[in-house]
């Protein structure tokens, strides 16, 4: 059958997305891109936070249209959603025919192949109200793939992502992710190297080493140090341009990593480092472990230990209780450390969370206006810096034509990731001269907001 996927929410959830196209395609299926062709259409949901259930609803709805009168005989819903949300999805959205949950990557090939379900349509409001919290499962996933688990890569030839754990073991005030993803597993070292020499056979340059928290690696297997020992192990792939870690923990980055990055000439001089809030009334009511005081020190060793290092952290605003004191210091705490990248988030008042019992106190437009303060701060800091650029050298990665006119390439410095980081635009060059994954040595000649535009 022709197999059609649509994959929603963070990298994590596009490994699993890869993984469930190789199952697909290892069984004999056709896989397309195209949703009015596919016999058997998958949706990998996110549930992390309001407006993402809502895109995952809109999603379904969107590919259950296809059901009427179609190429479609099937509707599978999985992810975060339908590990959350299993049974209202299946009372609210009839045309759905199965739901797996996190752990039930494995259960997609029975899923396509199941028999048809009778079609119905008798669906009332078109926003779903999913807001149980007595749907969550009682038994916690637990799967974990390997490198010997097929994938079909959706990310572009020359970068891929290796899931090396999953599942998070902190109770974070906000987040829903431990019982969405069970308890944290690490995968084996040898599992995780295999896998990385074979992307880099089929061409990978780049790795992005992704988990619900990257620094924890290892500790749940009792192996101190395991994530430095692995990334020298990975500086040693032959093939590989740059090493990339993403959710990196503030209170597990230990010297050993450190001294791993600024000794690994592969892995890139970057950190993605969520700290969510800098305020210390917050963070407690957070559960976050961490002060503002101890992340001011951790910043400071992190730049001095791995010099030239960017630094990109996200940011939560409207948490219960958050006061405008409270958001003053954290835009003192974001002027202070000029990070390279800034994501800001507007809480979320999720069921399942501790936080749900709390007072959801902040309205939406301050919400909504107090990320909008921290964001144009970040901007105004970010294109100071990037204005002192203009002039100078740097080596990039192409990642491909851009989209706004085919004369112009895309292109990243090892100082920005892929989808979340703004990106350097190549001009006065032959496009037809280069392609994704290719290196190249420019000069930076203009900076336009977060961006930058440079020539060969």
């Amino acid at each position: 059958m022709k197999i059609g996927l649509v994959s929603l929410g963070c990298p994590k959830n596009l490994v699993d997305s890869e993984v469930m196209l190789g199952l697909a395609a290892e069984a004999g299926h056709e896989l397309t891109q195209d949703p009015s062709a596919a016999d058997v259409l998958v949706v990998n949901t996110c549930a992390f936070i309001d407006s993402a259930k809502q895109e995952s609803i809109d999603t379904i709805l969107e590919m259950a249209e296809h059901k009427k009168g179609g190429a479609c005989r099937r509707l599978i819903v999985t992810g975060c959603m339908a590990e959350r949300y299993r049974d209202e999805l299946k009372q609210e959205i009839p045309e759905i025919d199965a739901v797996l949950g996190t752990g039930e990557v494995p259960q997609i090939v029975g899923a396509i192949a199941g028999g048809a379900a009778p079609l119905t349509f008798h669906r009332s409001p078109e926003r779903l109200a999913l807001h149980s919290a007595s749907s969550l499962k009682p038994q916690a996933p637990t799967y974990l793939y390997d490198a010997s688990t097929p994938r079909v890569f959706a990310t572009p030839r020359h970068y891929a992502y290796i899931k090396i754990a999953e599942g998070c073991d902190y109770k974070c005030a906000f987040c829903i992710i431990p019982t969405l993803r069970g308890a944290y597993r690490s995968r084996p070292a040898e599992s995780i190297v295999r896998e990385a020499r074979a992307l880099a056979d089929r061409g990978v340059k780049e790795l992005l080493l992704i988990s619900q928290d990257t620094t924890f690696y290892g500790i749940d297997r009792g192996e101190r140090g395991a994530l430095a020992r692995l990334l020298r192990q990975l500086n040693a792939v032959d093939g590989l341009e740059w090493i990339r870690l993403l959710y990196l923990y503030p209170t597990t980055i230990d010297e050993d990593t450190l001294a791993a990055m600024a000794e690994c000439d592969k892995v890139c001089n970057y950190i993605d480092l969520p700290l969510q809030h800098a305020s210390n009334d917050v963070l407690k009511r957070m559960k976050r472990p961490g002060t503002r005081q101890s992340y001011d020190r951790l910043l400071t060793r992190i730049r001095t230990q791995v010099p030239g290092v960017a630094l990109r952290t996200t940011f939560i605003v409207g948490f219960p209780g958050e006061t405008e004191a409270d958001l003053d210091q954290l835009r003192g705490f974001v002027s202070d450390h000029g990070f390279d990248h800034v994501g800001v988030f507007t809480y979320s008042h999720e069921e399942g969370t501790s936080a749900f019992t709390l007072d959801d106190d902040v309205p939406a437009k301050a919400k909504a206006a107090r990320r909008a303060s921290v964001m144009s701060l970040q901007k105004s800091l970010v294109q100071k810096r990037q204005r002192s650029r203009v002039g100078g050298r740097a080596r990039v990665i192409v990642d491909g034509p851009s989209n706004d006119h085919d004369l112009v390439l895309k292109a990243r410095l090892e100082t920005q990731a892929p989808d979340i980081d703004a990106s350097v635009f190549l001009t006065e060059c032959d496009p037809s001269a280069y392609r994704g994954g290719d290196f190249v040595d420019v000069e930076i000649v203009e900076a336009k907001g977060y961006d930058l535009i440079a020539r060969p």
